[in-house]
């Protein structure tokens, strides 16, 4: 972590930007229904307010596509943040303009304001000098502590810090670098790597740069049928990346060249649909008959990947072992929270990669239970693939 962090800034009396990720669910009632991205950004909030600092607060929320939206607006975010503050939040119906600098201009010292949703405005996703120079007038300092969005180079993560400086770190943010940059950099050993999701392209980079730094990898979801169909194996109707075959392939070879295991189920859960109401059932083996669809990994692959990761030092998880939103599918996702929950108590570390796996082990209850859980999906994806995130790039090297 060679970018400052607010520990770094003098900010009592100070207008402070605050880059948060607010991107929360909300229900048909107008309320939300998670609020876990707004309770992750707390500790930066907290100490910024006790410190004197004056807080502009700046998010997106769903997709507006540049234009102003009702059903986007961050109104329902700012209700539950003053409930979970208990503090009094202010809230202005756009995020430039007159009137928000009005707005920041009469906060008092350790006072919290928060920004109409940023995407309100095409500028944004478009990383716009003018907006960003508009955003920038109503501060004078920069905080990001939205890691969810660290992977984009837009107008409130990146151009805004070419008219604030310094520009530094949240605590979410930090915390997010430490254990990500930690697995990949100097990971305690052994470390191995569950991947799960519905598609071995979206993982393809994360394994490629992995592979010279983890023990194994354990495969789960959707993406073990091109891995299996790839090794020779029956799969039905399962789901399929025909064109993603030969590298599967290639990466079982390389695996055994370089004696680092891909292990792929030993039994599944297979059924006539996607539905949980559908019929299925558990199968001894791999191997799928036409008709049959696989949904799941069965107990005897719960238990191998127990018995691979029985002294693992670090243990990082990205994506669900089968279609989790649907019960009883869920079982081999559930199973494998509670593997990593019980593999923390024992000292490993535990690292979830945000997306579905967050999801997942927040279903489970045991979102307490691991070491870390991300709040970036893409973001943390993109890390574990090597890339430079712009919006931590964007952030001022510390002397």
């Amino acid at each position: 972590m060679n970018r400052l962090t607010i520990r770094d800034l003098d900010v009592r009396g100070k207008r402070v930007f605050v880059r948060v990720d607010f991107n929360c669910p909300i229900g048909d009632d107008g309320q939300v229904t998670d609020d876990t991205r707004i309770v992750a950004a707390l500790p930066t909030l907290r100490y910024l307010s006790e410190k004197g600092a004056r807080l502009v607060l700046a998010s997106h929320l769903g997709r507006p596509k540049g234009v102003p939206q009702s059903r986007y607006s961050l109104s329902p975010v700012v209700a539950r943040l003053t409930h979970l503050l208990k503090l009094p939040v202010g809230f202005v119906d756009d995020c430039v303009g007159a009137g928000v600098l009005a707005a920041t201009t009469g906060l008092p010292d350790g006072g919290f304001l928060m920004l109409e949703n940023l995407r309100f405005h095409a500028g944004e996703e478009a990383n716009d000098p003018e907006f960003a120079r508009a955003l920038a007038q109503s501060a004078d300092l920069y905080v990001n502590d939205a890691f969810g969005t660290a992977h984009r180079a837009h107008a409130s993560t990146v151009g805004i810090t070419q008219f604030l400086s310094p520009s530094a770190a949240g605590f979410l943010m930090e915390k997010e670098l430490k254990y990500l940059g930690q697995a990949i950099g100097q990971p305690k050993r052994p470390f191995w790597t569950i991947l799960g999701g519905a598609k071995i392209s979206g993982k393809i980079d994360v394994i490629g740069h992995l592979f010279d730094r983890v023990e194994g990898f354990l495969i789960g979801g959707g993406m073990a049928f091109t891995f299996l169909k790839a090794g020779g194996h029956a799969i039905g109707s399962s789901l399929v990346e025909a064109d993603k075959l030969g590298l599967a392939a290639d990466l079982l070879k390389r695996a055994g060249e370089k004696n680092v295991p891909i292990v792929l189920p030993v039994d599944l859960v297979e059924a006539r649909g996607p539905k949980g109401r559908d019929e299925h059932r558990t199968v001894d083996g791999v191997e799928i008959a036409d008709g049959w669809m696989g949904v799941d990994i069965g107990p005897r692959t719960v238990e191998e990947f127990r018995r691979r990761l029985a002294r693992a030092g670090t243990i990082l998880w990205n994506g669900p072992m089968g279609i989790f939103e649907e019960p009883p599918y869920d079982a081999g996702t559930l199973a494998v929270a509670r593997l990593l929950a019980d593999a923390t108590k024992a000292g490993t570390i535990t690292i979830v990669g945000g997306g579905d796996s967050a999801a997942a082990i927040a279903a489970a209850g045991l979102d307490e239970a691991v070491t870390h859980v991300s709040t970036g999906g893409g973001a943390s994806l993109e890390f574990l693939e090597g890339r430079e995130l712009p919006g931590v790039a964007a952030l001022t090297v510390r002397p």
